[in-house]
């Protein structure tokens, strides 16, 4: 067995970092921008939502969402999302990463601002538009998922390729946090132009008629950073991986790859199909050689990330509900509408700020030194500590004065969620798998996340749920608890360490084609066995 090396490829990864690997970050990186601000700032609004088309004559509460609704509404853009992976996934591997890029960022554009202009006056029309526009921005989220990180992988040189990928990633941190801040902007600004009483000295003059404006601008400006960044994704080139192992297109990928890295790079045409008319490179998904090869590192990727969205969403877009249980968000009868969307994006921008955002930037900074493993085990590990932290001594972490412990608590779970596994599970997927179905795996993998992330959050709307009838939401059963529901999540994410443990194997510092054994021909033509650890 002989390994050999196209010029191409190999000039990508031994490249200095440039200023085109940066470029690419942020091209990518807005689209995750937009990915995670669309999706998070809806827990911004529902109460809002609730507030005005749920009210409730002479309740002692503020409206809120049924139950059904409000799991529609929270939860209809992770189907969208689950399906755009799988679709857009496979699609990325079929036609082109480039081709099927620019069709996700129009298609998030596009639903964004029609999430803001839901129509109709009565609470089923205007929740039935939502819903259906919130599908087709996930749908949309979703193809960025793969092909974003599919991209990156194939640009990025070895030495730095899990930094790369995870900065992509990253600004998913900056998302959240730009949801809370423009949260709070709007509302601030609404709040003091009209200047209404709280719920429990006005009932109905608590909510200002203009309140419909501040959840449809905080949903359409969403719109704003995809926009931006079109042009400049319809300018990348194709990846060099794609061109030459996919479309066997020698010539044409070392002469994309000659103007980015400003260096004469020989096409060597036939190499490359001695690579991909090899029997050894061309069995597909559902394959015995690819169960053989590459089943347990897909088992691996699809069950971490599946059990980290549980844990993961479930944390983010409920954390209201959290911080209303512990008296860090008032009581909503003690504020009007406006006012109440103002003091839940505090406590995002807050969690955001002191934890998702860091943690994010520490894998940044250390994936490429520790590993994908280390840190994704250091990360389900710690999730798992800290959630044992808040649930086992819940009844300590209510009082008053302890409030801000729990909130140290609590960000410290998000710090190692993206510190951790948040990050690398988005990451190893990219690497791991062979360039003709690099998308479509890191698809499936991505989607049994968002599978995860349906059961966190249609889930958690019931669980966290008192178990005393007379605290319970407006519309919903009783439930096991905020605590109980702690422990759940913290079982969830030992499960994801033993995963971890067992399934993930250690791509850093190496080539994706030595991953993938792609660069490999057998004097005597036969294949070897790939190992299990990659």
């Amino acid at each position: 067995m002989v390994k050999e090396e196209i010029s191409v490829l190999n000039s990508l990864d031994v490249a200095k970092t440039q200023l085109y690997h940066f470029k690419a970050i942020v091209i990518a990186g807005m689209g995750f921008f937009t990915d995670a601000y669309d999706l998070f700032t809806i827990s911004l609004i529902t109460k809002l939502l609730g507030r005005i088309y749920y009210y409730v004559d002479g309740s002692s509460k503020p409206g809120s969402l049924p139950p059904n609704v409000g799991a529609a509404v929270n939860g209809v853009a992770f189907v969208g999302t689950l399906t755009g992976q799988l679709f857009f996934g496979w699609l990325g591997d079929k036609m082109g990463r480039k081709r099927v890029y620019g069709m996700t960022l129009i298609l998030m554009v596009i639903a964004s601002i029609a999430c803001g202009l839901s129509f109709g006056s009565e609470p089923k029309s205007v929740m039935a538009t939502l819903c259906f526009f919130r599908f087709w921005l996930g749908f949309g989220i979703g193809g960025d998922y793969p092909l974003s990180a599919t991209i990156m992988s194939e640009y990025a040189n070895k030495k730095t390729r899990g930094a790369f990928i995870a900065a992509v990633f990253a600004m998913q941190g900056f998302g959240i946090l730009g949801g809370g801040v423009i949260a709070i902007i709007v509302s601030s600004a609404f709040n003091r132009y009209y200047d209404v009483p709280s719920y429990e000295i006005d009932p109905v003059g608590s909510t200002a008629p203009q309140a419909d404006y501040v959840w449809r601008l905080i949903l359409m400006i969403g719109a704003i950073p995809a926009a931006l960044t079109y042009y400049w994704r319809m300018k990348m080139p194709e990846t060099a991986r794609y061109t030459a192992l996919v479309q066997k297109n020698a010539k044409r990928a070392a002469s994309d790859m000659s103007k980015v890295l400003q260096m004469e790079i020989e096409d060597e045409q036939d190499k490359v199909d001695r690579f991909t008319t090899s029997t050894k490179n061309s069995f597909d998904l559902f394959s015995k050689e690819f169960l053989r090869r590459h089943g347990l590192h897909l088992l691996g990727t699809t069950t971490t990330w599946f059990l980290l969205d549980i844990a993961f969403y479930s944390q983010n877009l409920f954390q209201k509900d959290i911080f209303s249980a512990i008296g860090w968000i008032p009581n909503a009868s003690t504020m009007n509408a406006i006012e109440e969307v103002t003091k839940i994006g505090r406590a995002q921008t807050l969690i955001a700020l002191c934890g998702t955002v860091p943690g994010y930037w520490f894998t940044v900074a250390l994936i490429d030194v520790m590993g994908r493993f280390a840190i994704q085990a250091m990360g389900f590990f710690f999730m798992t500590v800290f959630m044992l932290g808040l649930a086992v001594p819940y009844n300590h972490w209510t009082k008053q004065e302890n409030r801000i412990g729990f909130v140290v608590m609590y960000g410290l779970t998000f710090f190692f969620a993206n510190f951790g596994p948040n990050a690398t599970t988005f990451v190893v997927p990219a690497e791991i798998f062979p360039a003709r179905l690099r998308s479509t795996c890191h698809g499936i993998s991505a989607a049994a996340g968002k599978a995860g992330a349906i059961i966190g959050a249609f889930g958690f709307l019931y669980a966290a749920q008192s178990t005393d009838k007379s605290k319970v939401s407006h519309g919903y059963p009783p439930g096991i608890g905020v605590r109980n529901s702690l422990f759940v999540l913290a079982v969830v994410n030992f499960l994801g360490l033993l995963m971890t443990i067992f399934t993930i194997p250690e791509s850093k510092g190496k080539g994706l084609e030595d991953l993938t054994r792609e660069n490999e021909e057998y004097d005597d033509g036969t294949q070897e066995r790939i190992q299990s650890s990659v």
